[in-house]
């Protein structure tokens, strides 16, 4: 598993202070179990791509059953959802699924992703999807 190769946020608080303290870069978690087949396929592609957007990204992970404080607030009922945060505001995205509040599945392509996460980061720098 890779996902020992990415930083797991271990309490509410910690994910609170994630996504507040960063000030410039878009902050990616990855909500989910590390023994999840589809949270495996998503962290493998993820600690690939960590070190290529960390210029203008971070990526978390978020055990759902140890720290289950956003599971209603997110409805976090995927075995593998990834969100997008931006200065403390939940960033909305538009990949045709109707559903623009997450990523509900296992992506495996690293440049799709990362074309993603650039969309996401541009259009927060100009205010757009707040």
């Amino acid at each position: 598993t890779m996902s020992y190769l990415l930083p797991h946020l271990k309490n509410g608080w910690e994910v609170d202070q994630a996504i507040l303290s960063e000030e410039d870069r878009l902050v990616v978690i990855r909500f989910g179990h590390d023994w999840d087949s589809n949270c495996m396929a998503m962290d493998e592609m993820l600690a690939k791509v960590a070190e290529e957007i960390k210029s203008f990204a971070v990526i978390y992970l978020v055990d759902i059953t140890k720290v289950p404080d956003f599971n209603t607030m997110y409805e976090l009922y995927d075995p593998c959802t990834t969100m997008f945060f931006f200065r403390n505001k939940h960033m909305m995205i538009d990949l045709g699924t109707g559903n623009n509040n997450k990523v509900n599945w296992a992506m495996t392509d690293k440049q799709e992703f990362i074309d993603i996460c650039e969309t996401i980061y541009k259009g927060a720098r100009k205010g757009k999807g707040l």
